[in-house]
């Protein structure tokens, strides 16, 4: 039997390029692709459909479109333009990138939604939808914020919650308003088409579809299971329609409806599937219909209400025989520094950034996966650790192995590996290869099928090192030097080599560039994971003749991390027409990690005034944002002399952390709670302790010596948190 895979990962919105999120999400599923297509199943490779789309359609995308004075179709035809260097950048191979605003999925989303309808599950409502009366439309589930019905997180659309995943109608939020114009929307009646979840067929499919062994991660199904309830009595008929104006696709029979975006956009992996079938002269139909196809599909677990029971359901009940074997994996998100990313606090990677620093795009596939496993775990990417992960496995282990012996192959020994080995070396390869008599590259297969990146590669680097350890035990380099000793370089050298080749192979699936350039060094047509197990799978080195060793990756540069993340842009605010002054001299701006001044002193003689700095325009202070701040807290940094962490209360609804280098001048005790003045659109800092968002102000004489008088900025009483220096 040849495993047939159909897969998938959730289709990005069409209306901004890809953020980290995405690339970790394509990485993961890419990674397991290409893990299957090194597998055979009776002889034959396995059959691997790996596809994904544009999700275009929805209001967002209408209002974005009209902005701009284009059509719907224009704009998303330009982001889409750009999504080829994202994806070939890091090698990120789908046979068939697509659209849902597309003849297959108009054909497929109308084809379903008959089914539903002939199978008595479409029911039509008068029902008070939401309305934006500035704008004058209606609004649909994501055009709508308020507070979560469930949970009470705020700034929640109106479909689901990013935060506890509830599903809930748009009239449940607390506090709605319109994204669009920021008004309270009104309530205005509307006929609306909608899908009966609620139906008893619906729940006890459900339940039986959910609980299948190896649908998905246990922490799901229970996650899910609640959703339901015990009979159902949780579930509620979903609104699938959304009246004119809409970009969308209209719904048959129903002048003036379109499908809800969240209707036709899974039902877009079936078009692009289809649409890739069609242009390879493949039958479709017969591939659904095949007992041994399977769908595996890569989501984010903020999306699972609309793909673990709409869809399911979806597909159930109109007649879809993939549902059958539909298999969801479900990963957590990507946090930078333990914290959610966001541009504003300096903590977004852009992709593209990354690629146009000319970082390696496998030192982050490697370090993704590296953190991956199977469970529904929130991934933190660390630049100190992603340096240290990448220069210790990669470099100092992996390619430090052919960089140490290829050459001496190439100098000695004409290109030409040594044609047998000694029970000593194979003893070495056996102790690489092998623990307690069982084969590594079975246990490691295991890992990548079962998603579990991180074991893969943990057990991989084990292979590494003692590699290492045996070119360490017989010093190649030393044996170079004894005439004596020529055999045995040969043999320690091609042994060496041997176990470079087994990890490159093991390691292509997360390294395909990498494995692609070794595998033309070493004279290799191609790999499959067969080419791991066995002796077979080294003595067809043996007495090859290989290429000249080119190098393979340098190391990462620390620098590289520093530029990595993204700055927030700077405010340029309208000069206040109340006051030209120009800010007093003695309020200089002390440096995050300057050197602080001495203990508090007496104030500093006229004669120590700093000279003035170069004249600036009103323009150049404006575009400075100073801000009355709060110290909640404030403490000592473990292993550093000079600074003290604040923590500062800017009164934006959140705290920031702020170094400051004033540790000799103050006790951490004495500041909590006092007030001070902060430079608040200065672009974060990354530092050896965390990420410094923003400037405390002090003042200070000139020569810091003489004088060490430090004073910390501190506003008069009747200032707030939040309040502007003008």
């Amino acid at each position: 039997m040849t495993r047939k895979l159909f897969v998938t990962t959730a289709l990005p919105y069409a209306n901004a390029a890809f953020h980290i999120g995405h690339m970790m999400e394509y990485i993961q599923a890419d990674i397991w692709v290409r893990y299957q297509r090194m597998q055979r199943d009776g002889g034959q490779e396995r059959q691997v459909h790996f596809v994904c789309a544009d999700d275009t359609h929805g209001t967002p995308i209408m209002i974005a479109a009209e902005k701009e004075g284009i059509t719907p179709q224009e704009f998303v035809a330009k982001i889409a333009a750009g999504r080829p260097q994202y994806l070939d950048g890091f090698h990120i191979a789908f046979d068939n990138w697509y659209s849902t605003d597309s003849p297959e999925n108009v054909a497929l989303s109308q084809g379903i939604y008959r089914q539903l309808r002939d199978a008595g599950l479409i029911v039509t409502k008068t029902v008070d939808r939401f309305y934006d009366p500035v704008k004058g439309m209606f609004l649909a589930d994501r055009n709508i914020k308020g507070e979560c019905p469930t949970c009470h997180a705020k700034d929640q659309y109106g479909d689901n919650c990013e935060v506890c995943g509830a599903a809930y109608q748009p009239t449940e939020l607390i506090n709605p308003f319109s994204v669009f114009t920021g008004s309270t929307p009104i309530l205005k009646p509307s006929e609306q088409y909608f899908f009966k979840l609620s139906d008893p067929r619906c729940f006890t499919f459900l339940k039986e579809w959910l609980n299948t062994p190896g649908r998905l991660q246990p922490e799901m199904v229970n996650k899910v299971s609640e959703w339901l309830g015990e009979a159902g009595e949780k579930l509620a008929d979903w609104d699938i329609s959304r009246d004119a104006p809409y970009f969308g696709i209209p719904i048959p029979d129903a002048p003036g409806k379109f499908f809800y975006v969240w209707l036709d956009a899974p039902v877009g992996y079936l078009a692009s599937l289809k649409n890739y079938f069609d242009k390879n002269g493949l039958d479709f139909d017969a591939f659904l219909k095949d007992p041994d196809a399977e769908q595996v599909h890569f989501i984010g677990k903020d999306i699972v209400s609309f793909h673990l029971l709409f869809w399911p359901a979806m597909l159930n009940f109109s007649g879809h025989p993939i549902i059958d074997k539909l298999k969801v994996a479900v990963h957590g998100h990507l946090t930078v520094n333990n914290e959610k990313m966001s541009k504003s606090r300096g903590t977004g990677i852009s992709p593209l950034r990354y690629l146009e620093l000319g970082m390696n795009p496998e030192w982050l596939r490697y370090y993704l996966a590296f953190k991956l496993n199977a469970k529904v775990e929130d991934l933190d990417f660390n630049g100190d650790d992603f340096v240290a992960r990448v220069n210790s496995d990669l470099i100092g282990k992996y390619v430090n192995i052919a960089s140490r012996c290829a050459g001496f192959i190439a100098k000695k020994f004409d290109g030409k590996l040594a044609s047998e080995l000694s029970d000593n070396a194979k003893a070495w390869i056996a102790k690489a290869l092998t623990v307690d008599g069982a084969e590594r590259q079975v246990s490691i297969g295991a890992a990548f099928e079962a998603r579990e990146y991180g074991r893969a590669l943990r057990e991989i680097m084990e292979i590494a090192d003692v590699t290492n350890q045996f070119v360490d035990e017989n010093k190649p380099w030393l044996l170079a030097k004894d005439e004596t000793k020529v055999a045995e370089l040969h043999e320690v050298c091609t042994v060496a080599l041997i176990l470079f080749r087994q990890l490159t192979i093991m390691l292509s699936p997360v390294l395909p560039q990498v494995a692609a350039r070794v595998a033309e060094f070493l004279g290799d047509a191609g790999h499959t994971w067969l080419d791991t197990q066995g002796e077979a799978a080294y003595n067809s080195m043996l007495g090859r003749s290989i290429g000249a060793y080119s190098h393979l990756m340098q190391r990462v540069d620390a620098k590289m991390i520093e530029n990595l993340f993204e700055r927030p842009g700077v405010a340029t605010p309208a000069p206040n027409p109340a006051s030209d002054a120009a800010p007093e001299p003695a309020a200089a701006a002390e440096s995050v990690d300057a050197a602080p001044a001495g203990a508090l002193a007496a104030p500093a003689a006229a004669d120590a005034i700093e000279e003035l700095a170069p004249e600036i325009s009103i323009d150049d202070f404006a575009k400075i944002d100073l801000r009355v701040a709060r110290i909640v807290n404030c403490e000592h940094v473990e292993g550093a002399g000079k600074l003290l962490r604040l923590t500062l209360d800017v009164g934006e609804g959140r705290h920031r952390n702020v170094f400051s280098g004033i540790k000799s001048a103050f006790k951490p005790e004495d500041l909590i709670g006092k007030m001070t003045v902060m430079v608040a659109n200065l672009a974060p800092r990354k530092m050896k302790f965390g990420i410094s968002e923003g400037m405390v102000l002090c003042a200070s004489s000139a020569d810091e010596k003489a004088n060490p008088g430090l004073y910390l900025l501190d506003p008069m009483p009747g200032a707030t948190p939040g309040m502007r220096i003008r």
